[in-house]
């Protein structure tokens, strides 16, 4: 678009970090939001081009607290372009991309070369999570002043949880000097022992080693008490459990600095899913049962466990939907549920699955909005997740009732492993809007494909 003046006309205009959800325009000057009208226009301004978003919803670009890119070193599995390609069509304009690349981000060098080529190759913004530990091994600290002046948002090993405590301690203890968060992947790996499913009914009937879910809420315990004892900042990934969620509420009431999220599928999957028959419990293990793309870590948790995260989210105990795409290669989950790589492929499908929570009435699409957008942007101490007046002109505009079957076939990812294959979802994301320049619009493909 040649002008970059822009209105984007007669949408329900939702921006939860100014309290704002009506009928509106949003009036853009290439990468700065100039206004929200207090109602619609009667005159567009003559120089500038016109978005008709008549019964969508229009909001700020979502934001991805914990997003796996892959990239350097996994390039076959996903890369910046084609994570952050998905990223957009999922409406996410910023997303963080965790450490556990080859080499992994546990020093300035390897941290400013991602930044240097996300900024060539990325459609959207990429923020960067830095290691804790060298060589994410949990021995001895990553040089964590060095990582935040190269602009890390976070210290984290990931999948690999830090054990020992006191390294735990020391690393919560130097972070707050950045006023950073560190972001441990809440399991403990002594109760785990080889196990690749929820403990219960299901694991036992398929035969399949068992994950307790004690595992998760034990180091969160953990970590509480040494967020207590340092004053650091803690957040607390991919919430899974009834047990955890009451951890995370006991902190919050304390007055300690913790955060949480929880991501889409553990909203709105649990472990029948296993079953391969989208949750659907059969009276007899069908050929389809193992379905590898369902292995997860932590895994796929009870029905009563999804009922508590989703009360959880809704009232704010948990503070943040992230998606935690994880992008793996067909061989990858092509073998047995016990050899397959932890991991489903998230992004494209993140607001279909959230959406499910607005339709079934237990979360407002006004607090929905707010777990993708600001409450993320307040952990992450940016100015992004609002439509302000100056702010970058980072914007999503949904459609909440549109029906769409998942494809796989289609995604951007260059993965494929979701366990959504063929479901039916009600909500979509049909434009993002990222730095003033549309990167992803779902009217344009379906005209292109015609």
């Amino acid at each position: 678009m040649a002008n970059d003046k822009r209105v984007i006309k007669g949408g329900r205009v939702i921006d939860p970090a100014q309290g704002i959800d009506r009928i509106a325009d949003v009036l853009i000057s290439g990468n700065e939001i100039v206004e929200i009208t207090d109602a619609p226009l009667e005159q567009v301004p003559e120089d500038h081009a016109v978005t008709d978003a008549a019964g969508l919803v229009v909001a700020p670009g979502f934001i991805d607290l914990h997003t796996h890119l892959r990239d350097p070193g996994y390039e076959w599995k996903e890369t910046i372009e084609s994570g952050t390609r998905a990223a957009a069509r999922g409406g996410f304009t910023t997303v963080c991309a965790m450490p556990n690349t080859d080499p992994c981000q546990d020093n300035a060098a390897v941290v400013e070369n991602v930044s240097r080529r996300a900024a060539s190759d990325a459609v959207v913004r990429v923020l960067l999570i830095g290691a804790i530990t060298r060589g994410r091994k949990g021995k001895t600290l990553a040089p964590m002043a060095e990582l935040a002046e190269a602009g890390v948002i976070g210290f984290s090993d990931d999948g690999d949880p830090v054990s020992d405590a006191n390294i735990m301690r020391q690393a919560l203890s130097y972070a707050a000097a950045f006023s950073l968060p560190i972001i441990n992947h809440a399991e403990d790996h002594s109760l785990v022992r080889g196990g690749v499913m929820n403990e219960g009914p299901i694991a036992t009937r398929l035969g399949l080693p068992p994950v307790p879910a004690s595992a998760e809420a034990v180091m969160i315990a953990r970590d509480i008490e040494l967020a207590a004892l340092t004053g650091g900042r803690l957040h607390i990934p991919h919430v899974s459990t009834a047990a955890s969620v009451e951890l995370v509420r006991a902190a919050k009431k304390s007055g300690l600095n913790v955060t949480a999220e929880v991501t889409p599928h553990h909203l709105t999957l649990s472990d029948t899913w296993v079953y391969g028959l989208h949750g659907e419990v059969p009276d007899a293990v069908p050929a389809v049962a193992y379905d590898t793309n369902t292995k997860v870590n932590p895994p796929l948790r009870s029905a009563a466990d999804v009922v508590a995260v989703r009360e959880a989210l809704a009232d704010g105990t948990i503070d943040i939907i992230a998606t935690d795409h994880a992008p793996h290669a067909a061989t990858d989950k092509v073998c047995t549920y016990d050899e397959a790589a932890h991991g489903i492929n998230v992004l494209e499908t993140a607001f279909g699955q959230v959406m499910k929570l607005v339709h079934e009435n237990v979360i407002s699409l006004t607090d929905l909005i707010a777990r993708l957008t600001a409450e993320p942007a307040k952990i992450l101490g940016k100015t992004t997740g609002t439509l302000a007046t100056g702010a970058d002109t980072d914007i999503v505009l949904l459609d909440i009732d549109a029906e769409w079957i998942v494809s796989p076939d289609d995604f951007a990812s260059l993965s494929r492993n979701t366990p959504l294959a063929g479901v039916t979802l009600k909500g979509r994301v049909v434009e993002t809007i990222f730095a003033g320049k549309t990167v992803w619009n779902a009217n344009t493909v379906e005209s292109s494909a015609r």
